[in-house]
């Protein structure tokens, strides 16, 4: 069977918003990289060596037939379970702003929660595809797919990483949704979801402080607001045109890792209302063949992956973009393709490798 060319659309805009990632970490990371490391270009080389290791990744799974994927779904289960367990060890797991999120060796380090988003979908898109029409029933469908997520979501929450134990559990409820479950089970473990998440954010400090602050951050301006605060004046200051390439005034110290979570917001300054527009768009238009391309897979597996992983990276914008212009409480979340950082990069691209070569299979016009 001779296969299609991957889907133009995605590949175009995936390139297209690398591209301008490249261009915004130096922007945003160039003073703070030199005060921190004394070399302007520490992060810029070290994004540009993720991201080739990044495309290469893309390269091979777009022409690596995903159907063979269900063959390692065991594997990827036991080996996502082990490393976040390992992640957790004195020793192994790297404490970086009171998180231990990271595994590595020096510099070089790796963040088993972006493996884990990935496992999930292959997991459960394998796992539901079998279940068939067993997926009705909540004790012989929904449940054991929800025993893995709750020991998943229970490690990660041990990092602390709430934010990802979010999106994980909203893309599970998705697929379920997608694979037949039963409405009544999938509103029942939502009601359930969000009394947990209410409960969790209620049981720290720092949490609640983010909410409260949320809801009035000039009233707490020097400590929980302040984060929200920085980021509204540099989109307000962009205007319409924004201050131009490289003339940010807030990432001199004011924002918060303008490389990684806040680097919207120096877009949004240096390019104004106009370029973060563009951003957005670029990003609707993905999500949008994303689905289609789930649509129109040719089988079960096909359609949960491509649905799987077009959503988990379309939560990880809007949510993104929701924390920066102040509509959700701050939480640690990147922004895809565009925010520095090695792990988060390649998984997403390894995500894309795979939903081109679903496109190759589906019949998208």
């Amino acid at each position: 069977m001779r296969l299609k060319p991957p889907d133009f659309y995605i590949l175009f805009i995936v390139l297209l918003l690398l591209s301008i990632g490249i261009i915004m970490v130096f922007s945003s990371s160039n003073v703070r990289a030199y005060y921190d490391y004394g070399d302007s270009f520490y992060f810029l080389k070290r994004q540009l060596l993720w991201c080739f290791i990044g495309i290469i990744a893309m390269i091979f799974f777009m022409n690596y037939d995903y159907h063979h994927l269900k063959q390692y779904e065991e594997i990827i289960v036991i080996g996502m379970i082990l490393l976040l367990i390992l992640v957790l060890v004195p020793g192994i797991g790297k404490i970086v702003n009171d998180a231990r999120r990271w595994i590595g060796v020096g510099s070089l380090t790796f963040q088993p929660s972006e493996l884990a988003k990935l496992g999930m979908i292959i997991y459960l898109a394998a796992g539901l595809e079998r279940k068939g029409d067993k997926i009705k029933s909540f004790s012989m469908g929904v449940l054991p797919f929800l025993i893995v997520l709750a020991v998943v979501c229970a490690l990660i929450l041990k990092e602390p990483h709430m934010s990802a134990t979010v999106i994980i559990g909203a893309t599970t409820f998705i697929m379920l949704f997608i694979a037949g479950a039963s409405m009544a089970h999938i509103l029942g473990l939502g009601a359930v979801g969000g009394a947990v998440a209410l409960a969790l954010m209620r049981s720290k400090p720092y949490r609640l402080q983010r909410i409260t602050s949320f809801s009035d951050p000039w009233k707490n301006s020097t400590e929980g607001g302040y984060h929200i605060i920085q980021s509204l004046y540099a989109l307000g200051s962009g205007g319409f045109w924004g201050l131009g390439l490289g003339k940010s005034r807030q990432k001199f110290f004011y924002l918060p890792e303008p490389q990684t979570d806040f680097i919207f917001s120096v877009i949004g300054e240096e390019l104004g209302f106009l370029g973060a527009s563009i951003i957005i768009i670029l990003f609707m238009v993905f999500i949008w063949r994303g689905y289609i391309i789930a649509a129109n897979a040719p089988d079960l597996f096909g359609k949960l992956t491509a649905a799987g992983i077009t959503t988990i990276i379309a939560l990880q914008f809007l949510i993104n973009v929701a924390v920066v212009t102040a509509s959700v409480p701050v939480t640690g979340m990147t922004l895809p393709f565009i925010s520095y950082g090695g792990s988060s990069l390649t998984i997403t691209l390894v995500e894309v490798g795979i939903l081109l070569n679903i496109s190759r299979f589906a019949e998208v016009k």
